[in-house]
Protein backbone atom coordinates (compact mmCIF):
# COMPACT_ATOMS: atom_id res chain seq x y z
CA UNK A 1 0.00 0.00 0.00
CA UNK A 2 1.46 3.65 -0.94
CA UNK A 3 1.35 4.12 3.00
CA UNK A 4 2.91 1.61 3.98
CA UNK A 5 5.76 2.13 0.98
CA UNK A 6 5.84 5.90 2.70
CA UNK A 7 6.74 4.78 5.92
CA UNK A 8 9.75 2.21 4.74
CA UNK A 9 11.25 1.35 7.67
CA UNK A 10 10.76 4.56 9.43
CA UNK A 11 9.83 4.15 13.32
CA UNK A 12 5.65 4.84 13.35
CA UNK A 13 6.61 7.59 15.72
CA UNK A 14 8.67 9.51 13.40
CA UNK A 15 6.49 8.89 10.11
CA UNK A 16 3.68 10.43 11.80
CA UNK A 17 5.29 13.20 14.16
CA UNK A 18 3.34 15.94 12.50
CA UNK A 19 -0.17 14.10 13.09
CA UNK A 20 -0.38 13.40 16.51
CA UNK A 21 -3.86 12.39 16.87
CA UNK A 22 -3.09 9.67 13.88
CA UNK A 23 0.05 8.44 15.98
CA UNK A 24 -2.18 8.51 19.21
CA UNK A 25 -4.73 6.12 17.35
CA UNK A 26 -2.20 3.51 16.13
CA UNK A 27 -0.45 3.20 19.11
CA UNK A 28 -3.21 2.53 20.83
CA UNK A 29 -4.64 -0.53 18.89
CA UNK A 30 -1.12 -2.00 19.35
CA UNK A 31 -1.07 -4.93 20.84
CA UNK A 32 0.67 -5.45 24.34
CA UNK A 33 4.30 -6.39 24.14
CA UNK A 34 5.18 -9.81 25.49
CA UNK A 35 8.18 -9.06 27.07
CA UNK A 36 5.78 -9.63 30.31
CA UNK A 37 4.06 -12.93 29.73
CA UNK A 38 7.42 -14.23 28.60
CA UNK A 39 8.88 -13.64 32.12
CA UNK A 40 5.98 -14.97 34.22
CA UNK A 41 5.83 -18.07 31.80
CA UNK A 42 9.78 -18.23 32.39
CA UNK A 43 8.81 -17.79 36.55
CA UNK A 44 6.20 -20.22 36.19
CA UNK A 45 8.02 -22.95 34.78
CA UNK A 46 10.73 -22.65 37.52
CA UNK A 47 8.40 -22.28 40.55
CA UNK A 48 6.60 -25.33 38.82
CA UNK A 49 9.97 -27.25 38.83
CA UNK A 50 10.87 -26.53 42.68
CA UNK A 51 7.66 -27.19 43.71
CA UNK A 52 7.92 -30.78 42.06
CA UNK A 53 11.65 -31.42 43.46
CA UNK A 54 10.53 -30.66 47.15
CA UNK A 55 7.87 -33.32 46.84
CA UNK A 56 4.60 -31.42 46.80
CA UNK A 57 1.40 -31.93 45.38
CA UNK A 58 1.50 -29.75 42.34
CA UNK A 59 -1.81 -29.39 40.08
CA UNK A 60 -1.45 -26.61 36.85
CA UNK A 61 -4.38 -25.46 34.61
CA UNK A 62 -5.05 -23.21 31.52
CA UNK A 63 -5.80 -19.81 32.08
CA UNK A 64 -8.93 -20.93 29.41
CA UNK A 65 -10.26 -23.02 31.89
CA UNK A 66 -10.80 -20.48 34.64
CA UNK A 67 -11.96 -18.55 31.86
CA UNK A 68 -14.78 -21.44 30.89
CA UNK A 69 -15.69 -21.82 34.46
CA UNK A 70 -16.12 -18.37 35.28
CA UNK A 71 -18.31 -17.78 32.35
CA UNK A 72 -20.00 -21.12 33.44
CA UNK A 73 -20.68 -19.88 36.29
CA UNK A 74 -21.83 -15.89 35.40
CA UNK A 75 -19.11 -14.37 37.59
CA UNK A 76 -17.22 -10.88 36.71
CA UNK A 77 -13.34 -10.62 35.96
CA UNK A 78 -11.64 -10.13 39.13
CA UNK A 79 -8.40 -11.74 40.90
CA UNK A 80 -10.61 -13.38 43.69
CA UNK A 81 -13.17 -15.04 41.38
CA UNK A 82 -10.40 -15.99 38.82
CA UNK A 83 -8.78 -17.71 42.22
CA UNK A 84 -12.47 -19.30 42.79
CA UNK A 85 -12.72 -20.62 39.08
CA UNK A 86 -9.22 -22.08 38.97
CA UNK A 87 -9.34 -26.55 38.35
CA UNK A 88 -12.21 -28.37 36.96
CA UNK A 89 -15.64 -27.20 37.92
CA UNK A 90 -17.24 -29.92 36.26
CA UNK A 91 -19.07 -27.15 34.17
CA UNK A 92 -20.08 -29.60 31.74
CA UNK A 93 -22.33 -31.67 34.60
CA UNK A 94 -24.17 -28.35 35.70
CA UNK A 95 -21.36 -27.71 37.95
CA UNK A 96 -20.62 -24.31 38.96
CA UNK A 97 -20.35 -21.29 41.58
CA UNK A 98 -22.85 -20.49 43.16
CA UNK A 99 -22.11 -18.06 46.08
CA UNK A 100 -18.63 -16.20 46.36
CA UNK A 101 -17.43 -14.09 49.64
CA UNK A 102 -18.21 -10.07 50.33
CA UNK A 103 -17.00 -8.16 51.43
CA UNK A 104 -13.66 -8.83 50.58
CA UNK A 105 -10.41 -7.63 53.25
CA UNK A 106 -7.54 -5.97 51.21
CA UNK A 107 -4.16 -5.55 51.78
CA UNK A 108 -1.77 -3.35 49.97
CA UNK A 109 1.67 -2.83 50.87
CA UNK A 110 2.94 0.40 52.08
CA UNK A 111 6.60 0.46 52.84
CA UNK A 112 7.99 1.12 56.03
CA UNK A 113 9.39 4.59 55.20
CA UNK A 114 12.47 5.75 53.79
CA UNK A 115 16.47 5.41 55.70
CA UNK A 116 17.32 8.72 53.75
CA UNK A 117 18.80 10.99 56.26
CA UNK A 118 17.95 13.86 53.80
CA UNK A 119 14.63 15.11 52.68
CA UNK A 120 15.64 16.39 48.53
CA UNK A 121 14.54 19.30 46.87
CA UNK A 122 12.81 19.02 43.47
CA UNK A 123 16.18 18.84 41.71
CA UNK A 124 17.38 15.80 44.04
CA UNK A 125 20.12 18.16 45.98
CA UNK A 126 19.26 17.84 50.30
CA UNK A 127 17.10 20.24 51.76
CA UNK A 128 16.90 19.12 55.14
CA UNK A 129 18.58 16.60 57.62
CA UNK A 130 15.80 14.18 58.88
CA UNK A 131 15.61 13.66 63.01
CA UNK A 132 16.84 10.29 63.79
CA UNK A 133 14.17 10.21 66.46
CA UNK A 134 11.34 8.33 64.84
CA UNK A 135 7.87 8.62 67.30
CA UNK A 136 7.20 11.79 68.54
CA UNK A 137 3.81 12.00 71.28
CA UNK A 138 2.98 8.89 70.57
CA UNK A 139 2.62 8.70 66.95
CA UNK A 140 5.29 7.72 63.99
CA UNK A 141 4.97 8.21 60.34
CA UNK A 142 2.69 5.76 58.53
CA UNK A 143 0.60 5.50 61.56
CA UNK A 144 -3.47 5.10 60.67
CA UNK A 145 -4.80 7.74 62.47
CA UNK A 146 -8.29 9.41 63.19
CA UNK A 147 -8.03 13.59 62.71
CA UNK A 148 -10.46 15.80 64.81
CA UNK A 149 -10.46 19.22 63.27
CA UNK A 150 -12.74 21.63 65.04
CA UNK A 151 -12.18 24.77 62.46
CA UNK A 152 -11.04 26.16 59.40
CA UNK A 153 -10.60 24.69 56.19
CA UNK A 154 -10.49 20.89 56.95
CA UNK A 155 -13.00 21.05 59.87
CA UNK A 156 -14.86 17.37 60.34
CA UNK A 157 -13.47 14.41 61.07
CA UNK A 158 -10.57 12.52 59.03
CA UNK A 159 -8.98 9.27 58.64
CA UNK A 160 -5.84 9.06 57.34
CA UNK A 161 -1.90 8.06 57.45
CA UNK A 162 0.44 10.53 59.44
CA UNK A 163 3.50 12.29 58.70
CA UNK A 164 4.87 13.44 62.23
CA UNK A 165 6.88 16.10 63.08
CA UNK A 166 8.78 17.47 66.42
CA UNK A 167 6.74 20.21 66.97
CA UNK A 168 3.57 18.26 67.46
CA UNK A 169 1.80 19.73 64.28
CA UNK A 170 1.53 16.38 62.39
CA UNK A 171 1.00 16.29 58.72
CA UNK A 172 -2.21 13.69 57.79
CA UNK A 173 -2.72 12.57 54.40
CA UNK A 174 -6.67 12.64 53.45
CA UNK A 175 -8.20 11.45 50.74
CA UNK A 176 -8.66 15.21 49.66
CA UNK A 177 -5.58 16.46 50.21
CA UNK A 178 -2.99 16.69 53.14
CA UNK A 179 -3.29 19.18 56.16
CA UNK A 180 -1.24 19.78 59.65
CA UNK A 181 -3.43 18.88 62.94
CA UNK A 182 -2.29 19.38 66.24
CA UNK A 183 -1.27 15.57 68.12
CA UNK A 184 -4.40 16.13 71.12
CA UNK A 185 -6.88 16.00 68.31
CA UNK A 186 -5.49 12.76 66.87
CA UNK A 187 -6.49 8.83 68.15
CA UNK A 188 -4.59 5.96 66.89
CA UNK A 189 -6.08 3.45 64.81
CA UNK A 190 -3.47 1.37 63.66
CA UNK A 191 0.41 1.20 63.78
CA UNK A 192 2.35 1.09 60.89
CA UNK A 193 3.75 -2.45 59.67
CA UNK A 194 3.58 -1.62 56.23
CA UNK A 195 0.93 -2.70 54.99
CA UNK A 196 -2.78 -0.74 54.53
CA UNK A 197 -5.83 -2.56 55.20
CA UNK A 198 -9.63 -1.74 53.95
CA UNK A 199 -12.37 -3.66 53.17
CA UNK A 200 -14.19 -3.88 49.92
CA UNK A 201 -17.18 -4.96 47.98
CA UNK A 202 -16.27 -7.25 44.85
CA UNK A 203 -18.10 -5.01 42.50
CA UNK A 204 -15.53 -2.50 43.43
CA UNK A 205 -12.64 -4.44 42.90
CA UNK A 206 -14.36 -5.40 39.68
CA UNK A 207 -14.57 -1.53 38.50
CA UNK A 208 -11.02 -1.20 39.24
CA UNK A 209 -10.04 -4.12 37.21
CA UNK A 210 -12.72 -3.03 34.22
Amino acid sequence: MPCNQAKAARPVEEFLAHRPERLADVLGRLPPPLSDSAAMNATKSQLLLLLERAGLPVHCWPASLTSANRAASGLAKSHTLDALCVGPLGSDAGGAIVRSATPLYVLASTGRGSYARTTPDRYGFPRLLRPRRKRHQGFASGDLVRATVLKGRWTGVWTGRVSVRSTGRHSVASPLGRFNASHENLRLLQRADGFAYARRSEAELVEQIG
